[in-house]
């Protein structure tokens, strides 16, 4: 495990070298990028009642922050659900049985084209009712854009990084991990857009996989509603919790 571990290492050290070969040839492309700041947030919930009563809230932040050499991105989202169930003796029990937090920042410095950067992300997940209560993730690397048409995009990255997980029987787990990700956009129509993400982080005790599939309809200028199905995947798990957790969600989103 080790030596792969290693020949990965290597492997996105020459991907970095030869992305800033590529950045030099291009060095004299233009920024087109428009600078500041451009926030979404997004809500959405549940609430059921008859046979089953409960109730299932879902948000999200996104900012992303365009400078003239730097390219910053953060995310902040929550999922909460409470469960109402009767008693034999007729009382009503409330428990919360879903309590998630997370967050997110990368910076990406941009390099002699638009799209080449070196970035460095962290990442911090609460998840009370997880296999993991806790997961911290830092990595630096290389990203670029592997494609681009009129209507669609993908963005791939890569590099080295440390992460550091406790269970849910209060173990802690840390090592070094190798970071991949990519994001694919595609403008289907002037009102609807899918995006597809994808994060691997191979470590020698765990390897976390984050996929999210999304699709949005825009309502009018500002106000989209979204679908979106996120599935995640660790290898390794404590005995008693499964190793996929999937989450389906219909969520406004608020752009500014």
């Amino acid at each position: 495990m080790k030596k792969t571990l290693c020949s990965l290492s290597a492997l996105s050290s020459l991907f970095i070298l030869s992305g800033l070969v590529t950045v030099q040839a291009g060095e004299s492309a233009s920024n087109e990028t428009k600078l500041g700041w451009s926030t979404s947030a997004e809500l959405g919930a549940i609430t059921t009642s008859g046979n089953t009563k409960g109730t299932s809230i879902t948000g999200k932040i996104d900012s992303k922050q365009e400078l003239e050499q730097w390219s910053n991105d953060y995310t902040f989202s929550a999922f909460f659900k409470r469960d109402e169930t009767e008693a034999d003796d007729g009382q009503t029990l409330v428990e919360t049985s879903a309590e998630r937090y997370a967050a997110s920042a990368k910076g990406g410095y941009k390099l002699n084209k638009d799209t080449a950067r070196l970035f460095v992300f962290g990442s911090h997940v609460d998840d009370r009712f997880g296999a993991y209560t806790e997961y911290t993730t830092v990595a630096v690397g290389y990203g670029d854009e592997l494609f681009k048409t009129d209507t669609m995009s993908l963005e791939g990255e890569i590099g080295p990084g440390y992460y550091r997980g406790k269970t849910d029987l209060e173990e802690t787990e840390n090592g070094m991990i190798v970071r991949s990700a990519a994001t694919y956009r595609w403008q289907i129509s002037e009102s609807a857009r899918f995006k597809q993400t994808l994060s691997l982080e191979y470590g020698e005790d765990n390897k976390r996989t984050i996929a999210e599939s999304s699709l949005t309809a825009k309502i009018n200028g500002r106000m989209q509603m979204k679908a979106a199905f996120l599935v995640q995947n660790d290898s390794k798990v404590p005995v008693g919790k499964k190793k996929t957790d999937t989450q389906t969600s219909l969520t406004f989103v608020y752009s500014f």
